[in-house]
């Protein structure tokens, strides 16, 4: 799979039992749909947090095309103050694309991962400290 950022393969990594598509060179993550959930751990919450995406109105970002379907992606707004996070969903609903740093934002929007054990173990898998991770 390519990645929709800089059109480089990404390489596919286990993150506890997700599938985690990541590139190299851009350091953006691809999570497949139902991925999400499955790494937040609490089914209930994650939906909690995937019914508050709105879709971002006049977003001047450059769409970018869904690496599964090619399709133009639409951009989804997560949180509702000043910290919202600006990422990328599949209009067909294959999956969420975040920029570097921009999932560790989620998980802070949606009070998840508050011991910081999925930015650990993104911070083991790729290299560097936790908070690199997140820049």
């Amino acid at each position: 799979m390519d990645c929709p950022v800089c059109k480089s393969a990404m390489i596919t990594c286990q993150l506890e039992e997700v599938e985690v598509d990541y590139c190299l060179d851009c350091a953006g993550i691809w999570l497949d749909a139902g991925e999400l959930e499955a790494l937040l751990d609490d089914t209930a919450r994650a939906k909690e947090l995937l019914a508050s995406f709105k879709p971002a109105k006049e977003c001047t970002e450059k769409p970018r095309k869904c690496p599964i379907c090619l399709k133009k992606m639409e951009k989804i707004l997560v949180g509702a103050d000043a910290s919202a996070q600006l990422i990328d969903r599949c209009k067909k609903g294959d999956g969420l694309w975040f920029d570097r740093g921009e999932l560790g934002d989620v998980l802070k929007i949606g009070s998840f991962d508050e011991q910081g054990k999925v930015q650990k173990l993104l911070a083991d898998m790729f290299g560097g400290e936790p908070s690199q991770i997140n820049e």
